[in-house]
Formats: structure tokens, C-alpha cells, sequence
């Protein structure tokens, strides 16, 4: 009650406007020309799942005007068990869309003329794990026992891990939970490293304690997220296709070498999604894609796809009846090698 009510200050007074500026500057974030907003292009992303850290880079891209400094005005589409990536995509409700390396190449071999444009993810995250109390060390020690495994797409590398060292198992349908491998009622469970396998350790037991087989170690690398368009779009704009893969690799560099900055994003976005999860686990997760998009020893740019990789991948698919021919790499592959630095 009587104190003197402050004169609001226009936001266009210079003062302002300076402060701005350099807030901006001192963050380290783009600043934007007047009139810039007009030469922006509109585009969309969806991820494949519901906003986590499993997608940390795009969302920072987005939240700290990467894409907006490359020229896009991004909106990101939450995906998750509602809204397909792939159908989003397919039926051009989305201009990009992060799919695995595997679910493309079978769109691609039955009539989706869709393209790989980024292959985020070099290491393939799908593993198997099991309980050293219950005599597995080694693979020969899961033959005549009982597996948990996903559906159809991700029992293509199990079952080449099978074949290769003549197990015998008994497959059981798994959930996304893992309960049942915390309640033994199977002997090795499927899991993501980013993923389950925390869960997994969060239920109380120790890394020492399990015995794990990640298939990139056994021969069988199939590596999973990557970015997709449509053909007609990078046909249409292969600059604007290059732009948001170039962006996006920025929001991933950012969000590993700032990891605490991008956890603040990521459990923001979390929030508003109404997604129960923690800090500890999303830390663990960002964690696990900086060495699955960035392996130790391995000497490539972010977001290639190497064709030996693709190979493998398409053979396993083809070997298991998912797809009848393989799609030509060149045709299927499209991104110029300007895009990523090492």
C-alpha cells in the first residue's frame, strides 16, 4: 500500500537490450540478426521415445537456438507408445525423425522411401545380462537356460549369439520391466546399457555381481538411433537435411561436454511430459551415449554410417525373414561428409 509502483521499462529501451545482448553472448548462444526470424525454415523432429536423455542433443539444440542459428525453426514432436516415429515420418507428419538403424532398413526394403541422414549411434546398446550366482559367466553357460527377450526387431542379435555358439535356450517374452529376471524367473534378461541395465543395478545389485554380453563385443554390432527424412525431403532440401544433422551434433557435443547444464534441460522437458524418472539415472543414461555415439578408438565423425555396419545389420535382418533383399547403401545413405567434425 503506499509504496511507489516501479515505471516498467519498455522491453525495447537500449538498457535492456544491452543486458540481453550480453546474457546471450556470456551463454554462449547465438544471437540473432533483426529480421533473422523471416530466413528461418520451419521444420519438425519426433524421437522414437518419450523425451529423455536418450535424446538430450536435440532438445538442447533446440532449447539453446542451435537449430535457430543454423537457420531452423525446430519444433520436436514427443514420441513414445502414442506417437510412432515411424508412422510420423512415414506418413509426412514429421520432417526428421530418430529411428533405429534397423527399423530404416526395413522401411526402406518395403517401399518407405526414407533415408539415413545421421547415424547417431556407432555401438550398438542391446546386451544381454545375467546373474553370476546362477552359474553364467560365460556364453556356453546359457545354453539349456531360460532368456528374456523383447519382441521380434530386437531378437535378431540374441538369436544370432545363439546360433553362434550353439545354444539351446528358452525364450521367454519379456516386458519392458525386469522383474523377472530380479525374481530369477529368468536366467539372462534383455536390456539397453543406457537403460535397463541401471535399473537393474538401482534394484540393489552390484556390476560384480552380473555377467554381461553386449553384442558388439561378440561380432554383432547393430547400431540404433539414427536421424531419418524422407527422400522427397532431402531431394526437396538436402541443405535444410545437412543443417539439422550439422545442429544436432552440436546439441549432442554440448550436452556431453556440459552434461549437468543439459540434465537441467532434459529433466525439465521430463517434467512437462509428466515422465517418472530421476536425476541419477538421466546422468547415467547421457553418460552411456557419449560412449555409444563416441567409442573410445574409434576414429569416424559423429553421425556417420559406415557401410560394414549397414551390411551386417541388413544381413541379420534378411537371415531372420524381416526383409527379402537389401537396399542399396548408396540409395539409402545421404549425407554429405561436411557435416560432422571428429
Amino acid at each position: 500500500m503506499g509504496l511507489r509502483k516501479r515505471k516498467k521499462r519498455p522491453s525495447g529501451h537500449p538498457r535492456h537490450m544491452l543486458f540481453m545482448l550480453v546474457f546471450v553472448c556470456f551463454m554462449g548462444l547465438p544471437v540473432e540478426a533483426p529480421g533473422a526470424e523471416n530466413d528461418l525454415k520451419k521444420a519438425s523432429f519426433i524421437p522414437h521415445w518419450v523425451p529423455q536423455a536418450q535424446f538430450a542433443g536435440y532438445y538442447l539444440a533446440r532449447d539453446l537456438g542451435i537449430y535457430r542459428k543454423h537457420g531452423i525453426d525446430l519444433t520436436i514432436i514427443d514420441g513414445g507408445p502414442d506417437r510412432a516415429s515411424d508412422e510420423y515420418l512415414r506418413r509426412g507428419m514429421a520432417d526428421f525423425a530418430s529411428l533405429w538403424l534397423c527399423t530404416g532398413i526395413t522401411m526402406r526394403e518395403q517401399g518407405v522411401k526414407l533415408v539415413n541422414i545421421g547415424q547417431m549411434m556407432q555401438r550398438s546398446a542391446l546386451m544381454l545380462v545375467a546373474k553370476k550366482n546362477r552359474g553364467i559367466r560365460t556364453p556356453e553357460d546359457m545354453d539349456g537356460r531360460k532368456v528374456g527377450l523383447w519382441g521380434p526387431i530386437f531378437q535378431i542379435q540374441p538369436r544370432a549369439f545363439f546360433k553362434k555358439y550353439d545354444l539351446d535356450v528358452t525364450i521367454v517374452r519379456q516386458s519392458y520391466s525386469v522383474n523377472l529376471f530380479l525374481r530369477d524367473g529368468v536366467d539372462a534378461a534383455s536390456a539397453m546399457w543406457y537403460n535397463e541395465y541401471h535399473t537393474i543395478l538401482n534394484s540393489g545389485l552390484n556390476p560384480e555381481e552380473l555377467t554381461t554380453f553386449f553384442f558388439y563385443n561378440h561380432g554383432l554390432n547393430f547400431p540404433e538411433d539414427a536421424v531419418f527424412a524422407l527422400e522427397e525431403t532431402f531431394e526437396k532440401d538436402a541443405g535444410l537435411c545437412k543443417a539439422f544433422v550439422r545442429a544436432s551434433i552440436e546439441g549432442w557435443r554440448y550436452a556431453f561436454d556440459h552434461p549437468e547444464a543439459a540434465l537441467d534441460i532434459v529433466m525439465r522437458h521430463l517434467k512437462e511430459a509428466h515422465v517418472p524418472t530421476n536425476r541419477v539415472h538421466q546422468r547415467w543414461m547421457i553418460e552411456r551415449m557419449d560412449d555409444l555415439m563416441r567409442p573410445e578408438g574409434l576414429e569416424r565423425p559423429m553421425g556417420t554410417l559406415v557401410e560394414t555396419d549397414y551390411r551386417r545389420v541388413a544381413a541379420g535382418l534378411e537371415e531372420n525373414d524381416f526383409i527379402k533383399d537389401i537396399p542399396d547403401f548408396r540409395a539409402f545413405y545421404r549425407v554429405s561428409q561436411d557435416h560432422a567434425e571428429k
